[in-house]
């Protein structure tokens, strides 16, 4: 199996183009601040990640935005913090903030000269539509949460990417599935018989923001970043 055997690369955005983790705990400071004992960095992405995860099944049809000032107040009470009038909301309307990896840009502009490339992310379009342009590059097709109405990993998500793809005329052999999450994404796209690339951005350890995965869990490559999956793939049209 070769990077360049597929035309269609289809993206998760946050933990994989977007640095999510840095974005949220920047977010969080303001709250944790008033902690009495507050949490380190990965303890409390830890206790993000599974009140996001229980939000997003509890309300699967709220948009991104919204649901986040959700999981701030449940942080909030979590933690017996008070917070302040609007900071919850703050939260929320904060995702087209977060900063993109280093890597980001340069490799997407690289890898679109070979590709059609497209997300499927977790959020809704507006707050994408924002971190887009950090990213600099035009996608071919842009499938969210809020298109959508339920999020990863829920296998929905991929049905409806799959679909939208085979109406273009794609298949699934066509398509390779690159991100971060084990859980959000390369456990429904086993299940979808896509074939996946992990970007391992948290080099091997576990915890953050991305609760854990089942044991089965598989992918096809693993990549430290973005910029050595772009090297792979340039290592293999220059061998060829």
């Amino acid at each position: 199996m070769q990077l360049r055997q597929f035309s269609v690369l289809t993206f998760d955005c946050y933990g994989t183009l977007i640095d999510w983790e840095s974005g949220i705990w920047s977010g969080l400071q303001p709250l944790v601040a008033r902690c009495p004992n507050p949490p380190p960095r990965d303890a409390a992405l830890a206790v993000f990640g599974a009140a996001e995860s229980a939000q997003e099944s509890a309300t699967p049809s709220l948009i991104y935005s919204k649901l986040l000032a959700l999981v701030h107040r449940r942080l909030a009470a979590d933690w017996g913090v008070a917070a302040a009038d609007g900071e919850a909301e703050a939260f929320g309307a904060a995702v087209g903030d977060w900063p993109p990896f280093a890597d980001s840009a340069a490799a997407l502009a690289y890898l679109k000269r070979f590709h059609k490339l497209v997300i499927l992310s977790n959020v809704d379009r507006a707050s994408f539509a924002r971190s887009n342009k950090r990213l600099g590059v035009a996608f071919d097709a842009v499938y969210t949460a809020e298109d959508i109405g339920s999020y990863k990993p829920d296998p929905r998500n991929f049905r409806y990417l799959l679909d939208r793809l085979a109406e273009a005329g794609h298949r699934p052999g066509d398509i390779l599935h690159v991100a971060q999450s084990l859980y959000h994404d390369h456990g429904p796209a086993n299940h979808a018989g896509l074939a996946s690339a992990w970007i391992d951005r948290r080099h091997g350890a576990g915890g953050g923001a991305t609760p854990p995965a089942g044991a089965a869990v598989r992918y096809d490559f693993r990549f430290a970043s973005l910029a050595e999956l772009a090297a792979a793939h340039s290592d293999e049209v220059n061998s060829r």
